[in-house]
């Protein structure tokens, strides 16, 4: 238990020290951008006075220490300010959208971690198989593209090239190509509008923790306890799930973590693409207009949540391996 608080306040403080330097560096980021919020919002038609006015009613013509300085006091505070572009309170405007950001992340992991688990088991089960072959190829490839590539095949695959074959809709396609939500649509509407988004994180996340589960199962099939399960002649598919798969959870949690995390932190492009009103949307709309404080906020949410879930695969590596807790 030592060894896990320890763990947990190490974490913490260097969690903490993070967030303070992206914080900083995404402060000297948009402050080394050209133009600013004024600028951008007032337009090429804007005067010098109404430029000056508009900086100074937003406290732009402070110096940057003393901008990020005030910020930062208030973000301690949880106070994350107004937004630029509309007046509207911070933590109200990103609420909903993080809101939309996890339900599309956790239909992804629940859809992409059993699969890799799956395809990984069955690749160390027949490894060096034609399947074996087939599923690295296949997800080496599905990785190897980018999100908006992946996404735009998935588009012109199951929504443009299938107008008028929906079997639910008279003329429409199989899945939407925008991801339209609202606060009003039903969960299992939800789920079809996002299905497309879902399905492009899906191919580009389960490579990672579909081959990190083959690789840590076979690293095990070498060990003296599994060559006595086979001299017992206990089935192989056995021996895989019930002694080697829950010995080789410790790497398996890491990659599945990291994975999460990118399913959260990463998501912008694929929300872009989709028109998604997730985080990652809102985060891309405000830099166009150089709203510090939202842009800030959001980037605050991403690290923080790629920490705790950093945080979290170590605290379970340590609980799935006791040896962990112990020096050597």
């Amino acid at each position: 238990m030592s060894k896990i608080l320890a763990t947990i306040a190490q974490r913490l403080g260097l969690g903490v020290l993070t967030l303070f330097v992206v914080s900083l560096v995404i402060a000297g980021m948009l402050e080394l951008l050209p133009g600013d919020f004024c600028e951008t919002i007032l337009g090429q038609s804007a005067t010098v006075e109404t430029v000056n006015a508009c900086r100074k009613e937003n406290g732009f013509d402070q110096p940057f220490v003393f901008r990020y300085a005030d910020w930062l006091s208030g973000f301690a505070t949880l106070d994350m300010g107004k937004s630029l572009a509309n007046k509207r309170d911070i933590a109200e405007l990103i609420s909903v959208r993080l809101s939309n950001t996890l339900f599309l992340a956790g239909f992804t992991a629940a859809i992409a971690v059993p699969l890799a688990l799956f395809l990984g088991v069955l690749a160390a089960l027949y490894r060096y198989s034609l399947y074996d072959r087939f599923v690295n190829v296949f997800t080496l490839t599905s990785i190897s593209f980018p999100e908006f590539f992946v996404a735009y095949i998935l588009v012109l695959l199951l929504s443009v090239m299938t107008v008028g074959e929906n079997p639910i809709g008279p003329n429409g396609p199989w899945f939407p190509a925008m991801a339209s939500v609202s606060e009003d649509t039903s969960f299992g509407e939800r789920l079809y509008l996002v299905f497309l988004p879902a399905l492009t994180l899906t191919l580009v996340v389960v490579a990672h923790m579909m081959r990190m589960t083959r690789a840590a199962i076979i690293n095990l099939l070498a060990s003296p306890y599994i060559e006595m399960a086979r001299l017992k002649g206990i089935k192989n598919s056995r021996i895989i799930v019930k002694h080697a798969l829950p010995n080789a959870l410790a790497p398996i949690i890491n990659v599945i973590a990291i994975n999460l995390a990118y399913l959260i932190v990463g998501v912008v492009v694929v929300e872009v693409v989709f028109n998604y009103p997730g985080l990652g949307k809102i985060f891309v709309d405000h830099v166009k207009f150089r709203d510090v404080p939202v842009v800030q906020a959001s980037a605050m949410i991403f690290a923080a949540t790629y920490i705790l879930l950093n945080l979290t695969a170590d605290i379970l590596s340590i609980v799935t391996n006791p040896r962990l807790m112990h020096p050597r």
